[in-house]
């Protein structure tokens, strides 16, 4: 499905229509062929289908009237943005799935009460990464001085994208997911974290790595990432 803004004209389109593609990236508003992608049905794929599918059960069998009411409350309150960067809401039950399915996947507990607090945890504007070929490691450095860190429930995780040529400034994918730091009350994790990439990577490649951060009543703040250049 594509959106659309109208103003004197189309002003700006996301999506797709018939064989065509509307995107923006950093340099303005681009149309390329629409290209079907292939479904590899990888383990990962299988983990994030089985656990959207559990909790779309849960959502309808586990949680009660009240419980849903709050989820809709909070999603009523919470303002998104769409891909045309426009303010947006989304229901109690996309908000009940996009936090709860990050848990499955990873063992955590369901949460089934809504989010009394009506806003996105902040992110981090610290957040910073720095990556050796020879070690094969990539260190993400964050502010273990923010809430989350000092709450049992609560973490930040990260996803590695693919690495790139040195000279490439915009990267929207492919992702694989890295690992994760949790909380814990009155002892934060220390920073940064070292982790083992996903994809190997050679000096001067241009590498990103995008975070978020899980509050432990549900709230998923939006991304934020990083970037650097590979040293030896």
């Amino acid at each position: 499905m594509a959106l659309i803004k109208f103003g004197g004209g189309v002003v700006q389109m996301s999506g797709s229509i018939a064989g065509n593609t509307f995107a923006r990236n950093r340099y303005g508003n681009y149309s390329r062929a629409r290209t079907k992608p292939t479904n590899p049905n990888s383990l990962a794929q299988q983990a994030v289908r089985a656990a959207m599918a559990l909790m779309t059960v849960a959502w309808s069998q586990t949680l009660t009237a009240a419980q849903r009411a709050a989820w809709n409350l909070y999603g009523n309150s919470v303002a998104m943005n769409n891909r045309l960067g426009e303010s947006m809401k989304l229901t109690g039950f996309n908000h009940f799935i996009r936090s709860n399915s990050v848990l499955a996947r990873f063992g955590g507990t369901l949460v089934a009460p809504g989010p009394v607090i009506f806003e996105l945890p902040e992110t981090d504007p610290t957040f910073a990464i720095t990556a050796s070929e020879a070690a094969q490691q990539i260190s993400c450095a964050f502010d273990n001085g923010l809430d989350w860190a000092n709450e049992n429930g609560a973490f930040i995780y990260f996803y590695q994208g693919a690495p790139q040529n040195g000279q490439r400034n915009f990267f929207d994918g492919p992702w694989k997911y890295l690992g994760g730091v949790g909380g814990v009350f009155e002892a934060p994790p220390a920073s940064p974290a070292l982790f083992t990439p996903k994809f190997a990577f050679a000096e001067g490649q241009h590498l990103w790595v995008y975070a978020r951060i899980f509050r432990a009543d549900g709230r998923i703040s939006t991304p934020f990432r990083a970037d650097v250049i590979a040293v030896v």
